[in-house]
């Protein structure tokens, strides 16, 4: 029982780095033990769990839903909302203390289905606006206050501490390194125009490097294949098989996405330019424009960089230039916007 008085529930392999920072705080300021539970095989815990860390494997079947109904605990910790509202319920053998942890800087309203957040007990806030979104939605639909904490995005730190440790990049003379790192689902840039992008980069000359969402490569897995094979005789071409890595981040000089988180953690953290190919929105709350505030994802879209319909890919690469001409002019930009 002391092992489980706080307990963390990671739905995937990508969990573990929105997890660490509260992990080492409570290990090494509070002296606490963790349980950990995961429904990835491949999750980095199970190989590198001691005495302090206690780490199970419950997969995502009928043992997990049974495990999250019967689970006796203090806390529990989860960064996959929806809780009570499909298969994973609240304990009915405890009164366990829920805690949601965003793993992204996204807003609440727009890209989280509707009451995604209605059954935890305390959020850990981004930002502002996730405290604007809840308190409004808690108004409206007349729901018992959460416990809200200012707690950042542990992600971001991590992100600009790594960037502290790597030795300052020296501009190379000629074409830029482009990384493309697209969000997922039926709209996102590999279902629509991916294909015709990275064509369009690679006979300018650009390096580009493609980076899938843990999800894509889940459910798209031909048509990441297909990708592969159409682009494998360029050698400016490179595919990352490891989207837990930041070493793509790093390497680039620039990213293209659509809607994907990975836009704010790179412009905000490496302080480089991101271009947004204009999509439709990843709307999972048909009522989302109920609350009044402009989701985060949208505003900050033109700040970082610049916004370019799908119908004018052509003119990507004058957009690239553009962005990477002034880097220390968009560093002083971007350190004011966070």
């Amino acid at each position: 029982p002391d092992d489980r008085e706080v307990v963390f529930y990671s739905e995937d392999n990508a969990s573990w780095v929105f997890f660490e920072p509260i992990i080492k705080e409570l290990l090494e300021t509070h002296g606490k033990k963790i349980c950990y539970l995961t429904s990835s095989i491949d999750d980095p815990i199970l190989t590198r769990q001691g005495n302090e860390i206690r780490g199970f494997y419950i997969g995502l079947g009928l043992v997990r839903t049974y495990l999250f109904l019967t689970l006796k605990a203090d806390v529990m910790v989860m960064t996959m909302p929806d809780l009570e509202t499909f298969h994973l319920k609240r304990s009915k053998a405890r009164p366990i203390h829920y805690v949601y942890v965003f793993h992204s800087m996204f807003s609440v309203n727009m890209v989280y289905r509707f009451g995604a957040m209605d059954h935890f007990d305390t959020i850990l806030c981004v930002g502002p606006h996730h405290i604007n979104e809840i308190r409004a939605s808690e108004k409206l639909y007349k729901l018992k206050p959460k416990t809200l904490i200012q707690s950042g995005y542990g992600r971001l730190d991590s992100i600009i501490e790594e960037v502290k440790k790597r030795p300052q990049a020296v501009q190379a003379e000629g074409k830029k390194k482009v990384l493309l790192a697209p969000t997922w689902g039926d709209q996102a840039l590999l279902e629509t125009c991916a294909f015709e992008l990275v064509e369009i980069l690679l006979e300018s000359g650009y390096q580009v490097i493609y980076r899938p969402h843990p999800m894509t490569v889940l459910k798209r897995k031909m048509l990441l294949i297909a990708l592969q094979n159409k682009f494998t005789r360029y050698k400016n071409f490179r595919y990352e098989t490891d989207v837990g890595s930041q070493e793509s981040l790093h390497w680039s000089d620039i990213l293209i996405s659509d809607w994907s988180s990975t836009a704010t953690e790179y412009a905000l953290g490496l302080e480089r330019p991101v271009i947004s190919i204009d999509l439709p929105r990843k709307v999972n709350n048909p009522k989302y424009h109920k609350i009044p505030f402009e989701p985060f994802e949208v505003s900050i879209r033109p700040k970082i960089g610049k916004v370019i319909p799908p119908d004018r890919l052509q003119e990507i690469p004058r957009h690239i230039e553009e962005l990477c001409s002034n880097p220390e002019s968009y560093k002083q930009q971007i350190r004011k916007i966070r």
